[in-house]
């Protein structure tokens, strides 16, 4: 006896709204896994009992079967594809007496993510099912089972439901914060994301395997990894960091996420021009929040780039103060990666290893051959156990290296100044939950430098990658004659003047002649100098317990063109001792310049689908005119896609007021981000938060 299955109705609103997939969209049925979803059917002969045959089948990618995961037949009555990993049952309160029978139908906790199939067979003869249309199925971090699952509400609302956050850059002393809007829920992102799985190399060498391993996260992540960079594969982004962004977009444009996504599915699946760091991880949080995986963007400040994996960086400077590159190893004023929360039972029998994972998408290092670096588990991080996978020692070095300095002669020799253990990995910082302030996050990844806890950690971890230990007590051998520190004098600001002075004391009974190089250097942000700006040669004495105080000026109309492509300014002073030739010293300061101020605000009711406006405001700081200015406009849920406002020239103290109007199409706290660019500044940015209130029974409007 058989069911006799009429129209079938998938539920899409109330579906998604329970599943929190409601912002992507309502007309097509995604779901989280091990979260049953409900199935309405519409039954044309009465009579027959619920006990008939209904069989249910979902399927996935490529040759689908039930030995990979990627393929499941199930149904009613009970025992109905017995052995499956899908079930169903019939909804409680189904009555067939309305003409229709609902059923609940649950997806395994660890079901591959992506597109699937239904189909419904309803006679035990029929070869083939009726197609019941698609479905979308995510990762559940609602679910315990999940290896996703993420226990604290206001933390899922926080790292996988939030649209919009703060990418924190800068350096160590002069931290800034830029929003970002990641985007996730646009319409078409969740398809875009599947597209990236899709075309990415393992999937395209073997794609059954492929659309199998989609049911685990550690796996995902690492994809993710590799495909937001472009260095292998067909991935997102092609980085640059040499100041020429000629047939693309400098890195520094960016506001979000979206735009990036559709350019690359609109070129083809074709790397977009151009990021860097805080581009590639803001735009892995969108993937990765966008399939289910709760993650947040994190920032590390004096963040270290070790090549050769023996957890040092050496750092050379020249007898004149000028940083020569003789290491591929780099120290980074700060670097941007991604937090993926998930379980790690590929590492340990239990819980040791969970939570919180490194996995960064910018191309620095490979990793099994491939560009990509993750999940490094934090909690091993902290411990040093630096023989785990994915990448642990190479996230340890950028969070915990020792620093080596070395003086480099003109002759070519060099010599050991001093081992810093102290100053890598600095201020790490990501957007606290629930609100735009900074959380710091450093004591996640090591203990407090200084420490006992930390050297013994750190010596750890040495031994682990099979490193001799060296000299990293992170002191000077012997006390320093001279001691030196570069003090401002006035807060450094884009379009103005910079006023410092350095301060040099002796602790000797001797008056010192020094010999003192001040050098300042264009630095971008990957601690590789862009431009020399200035440099500077004295000759003076250094009486006995008494400072000696240069002054350091740094006019804006210097600096001023060589800082468009560098994110710092390092001011260097190198001094040698006339009377103890074996005697070099070295302080350095970076600087980063606060740009001009910018201020973007909403007016209006902050009501779903009532019109509102953003105001942009910039008044040009210089004593000459601004040429060739233009303010972009965005802001997921409120923006389908950026506004923009040209000007040919902002005369010295004009100000530039701009209205653009706006329509919100999606409830909720929302950011609205505004740019500003012209030939003497770039990417000025500035944002406000907006919290839209929803309304219901209105039509909405046609997205333009």
């Amino acid at each position: 006896m058989d069911f006799d299955v009429g129209k079938v109705d998938l539920n899409c609103e109330k579906n998604n709204t329970a599943h929190k997939t409601n912002d992507i969209s309502v007309n097509r049925l995604i779901v989280r896994r091990g979260q049953s979803f409900l199935v309405t059917f519409e039954l044309h002969d009465l009579s027959r009992p619920t006990t008939d045959l209904l069989e249910l089948m979902v399927e996935t990618g490529p040759q689908p079967s039930e030995a990979l995961g990627t393929r499941s037949v199930f149904g009613l009555p009970e025992g109905c594809g017995k052995g499956s990993s899908w079930k169903v049952k019939v909804h409680q309160g189904s009555v067939l007496l309305a003409g229709s029978i609902s059923l609940d139908i649950t997806s395994p906790a660890d079901a591959p993510v992506g597109e699937y199939s239904l189909s419904v067979k309803t006679s035990a003869t029929a070869s083939v099912g009726s197609s019941l249309g698609k479905l979308l199925l995510l990762f559940n971090p609602w679910c315990k089972e999940d290896w996703v699952h993420l226990p604290e509400e206001e933390e899922r609302q926080e790292y996988v439901m939030r649209e919009q956050g703060l990418v924190y850059k800068g350096s160590d002393k002069y931290i800034s914060s830029m929003a970002w809007n990641f985007g996730q829920f646009e319409d078409d992102i969740v398809d875009i994301c599947l597209k990236l799985l899709d075309v990415n190399p393992k999937c395209l060498s073997d794609p059954a395997k492929d659309f199998s391993a989609r049911c685990n996260p550690i796996y995902v992540s690492r994809v993710v990894s590799a495909m937001i960079n472009a260095n292998d594969d067909r991935g997102v982004l092609m980085g640059r960091w040499d100041g020429q962004y000629d047939g693309g977009m400098s890195p520094t444009h960016w506001n979000g996420s979206v735009e990036v996504l559709r350019r690359w599915l609109k070129n083809g699946s074709n790397p977009v021009k151009y990021g860097q760091c805080w581009v590639f991880a803001a735009v892995m949080c969108t993937v990765l929040r966008c399939l289910g995986i709760p993650c947040r963007v994190v920032s590390n400040f004096q963040s270290a780039h070790d090549t050769d994996k023996n957890l040092t960086i050496d750092d050379f400077f020249s007898d004149y103060g000028v940083r020569p590159k003789q290491s591929p190893d780099s120290v980074w004023n700060y670097h941007v990666w991604v937090e993926a929360w998930m379980r790690r039972p590929d590492l340990s029998a239990g819980s040791l290893y969970d939570g919180w994972q490194v996995v960064d998408p910018t191309p620095q290092e490979k990793s099994t051959d491939v560009y990509c670096c993750g999940p490094a588990p934090v909690k091993a991080i902290l411990q040093g156990h630096v023989d785990l996978k994915y990448d642990v020692p190479f996230v340890f070095a950028e969070v915990n290296a020792d620093r080596v300095t070395w003086m480099v002669f003109a002759d070519g020799s060099k010599k050991n100044i001093f081992t810093d253990s102290v100053s890598v990995g600095q201020n790490i910082s990501t957007k606290a939950v629930g609100s735009d302030k900074r959380v710091d996050i450093t004591a996640n990844y090591k203990h407090a430098e200084g420490t006992e806890k930390e050297r013994a950690v750190y010596n750890q971890a040495v031994k682990r990658v099979n490193i001799p230990e060296e000299n990293s007590n992170g002191i000077h051998d012997g006390k320093p004659g001279v001691s030196m520190k570069i003090v401002e004098l006035t807060k450094p600001v884009s379009g103005k003047d910079i006023d410092l002075k350095l301060i040099l004391n002796s602790n000797d009974s001797e008056t010192r002649t020094l010999v003192i190089n001040v050098n300042v250097q264009a630095m971008r942000y990957t601690g590789i100098p862009s431009s020399q700006i200035q440099t500077e040669l004295k000759e003076l004495k250094l009486l006995p317990n008494q400072d000696l105080t240069i002054p350091i000026h740094i006019p804006f109309s210097v600096y001023g063109e060589k800082m468009r492509e560098s994110n710092s300014i390092k001011v260097s002073a190198v001094v040698t001792d006339n009377d103890k030739s074996e005697a070099v010293y070295i302080t350095e300061k970076d600087l980063v310049p606060e740009s001009p101020s910018l201020t973007i605000k909403a007016i209006g009711s902050e009501l779903q689908y009532s019109e509102m406006t953003a105001e942009v405001v910039f008044e040009n700081p210089l004593s000459e005119g601004l040429r060739n200015c233009f303010i972009t406009v965005t802001g997921s849920g409120l923006l389908t896609e950026a506004m923009e406002v040209r000007m040919p020239l902002l005369k010295q103290g004009q100000r530039l007021r701009v209205k653009m109007p706006f329509t919100p199409y999606r409830p909720g706290p929302k950011k609205l981000v505004a740019g500003f660019n012209c030939d003497q500044f770039r990417d000025i940015k500035a944002s406000c938060n907006v919290y839209i209130k929803p309304v219901t029974g209105v039509v909405p409007p046609l997205r333009r």
